[in-house]
């Protein structure tokens, strides 16, 4: 099987049965979605959804979060994983959003990621998501995922991850790849322990047919 026969088969399933993928995380406008994906490093979403509404409620815009401290930051966010690094950058992003950005997110990935907090993954999710762009945030499930399936070959790092699925995948499915890859990751091609029984892509999974030589 060639790598783009590979890619075929893969999209092609995914659009079969997920065609509707999207960030779990809920949010209402970018600030909150930005807010949220620098909550979710290395925690869980469904951690992040439960602190949110909370956190929203206390700081609805990046000029209210702005005027805060870290201190009363980490009271909302005491819960998710180092909440006293994640509680510096919120402060921090939030003001040079509204002292450079007027209050609003940029929508320029360079812009992004001079914000406190922003990596290249943050960045392109907030690209993709909110803007629309063919942007691919690769976490550690479109990584692992990625990788087992044999759509990637021995990455050494996200970005090469990145720069071989947008080399590979339709401009115009980028964006719900993105999603496809870290839901898969999420429920079916666990890291532990992968549930190949109920796995649609055991036909092309490079991990699947060493497992089962």
């Amino acid at each position: 099987m060639t790598k783009k026969e590979r890619y075929n088969r893969v999209i092609e399933w995914f659009e079969q049965s997920m065609p509707v993928a999207e960030t779990e995380l809920h949010y209402e406008n970018p600030y909150q979605l930005l807010v949220a994906v620098i909550l979710s490093a290395q925690c869980t979403d469904k951690r992040i959804n439960m602190i949110t509404p909370v956190l929203f409620k206390a700081f609805p815009t990046p000029e209210a979060m702005a005027v805060s401290s870290a201190e009363e930051i980490f009271e909302y966010i005491r819960s998710v994983s180092y909440p006293n690094n994640k509680a510096r950058n919120l402060l921090g992003m939030s003001r040079e959003l509204v002292e450079r950005f007027g209050g609003v997110v940029p929508n320029d990935f360079d812009a992004l990621v001079s914000l406190p907090g922003v990596g290249r993954k943050t960045a392109n999710v907030i690209l993709s998501v909110v803007f629309d762009r063919a942007a691919m945030a690769v976490d550690t499930h479109v990584f692992r995922v990625s990788e087992r399936l044999g759509l990637t070959n021995g990455s050494k790092n996200p970005l090469q991850t990145e720069r071989e699925l947008t080399a590979n995948i339709p401009e115009h499915l980028i964006g719900r790849a993105h999603h496809w890859l870290i839901l898969h990751g999420r429920y079916v091609c666990k890291a532990r322990r992968p549930d190949c029984l109920n796995c649609g892509l055991t036909s092309v999974c490079h991990h699947y047919s060493r497992e089962n030589k």
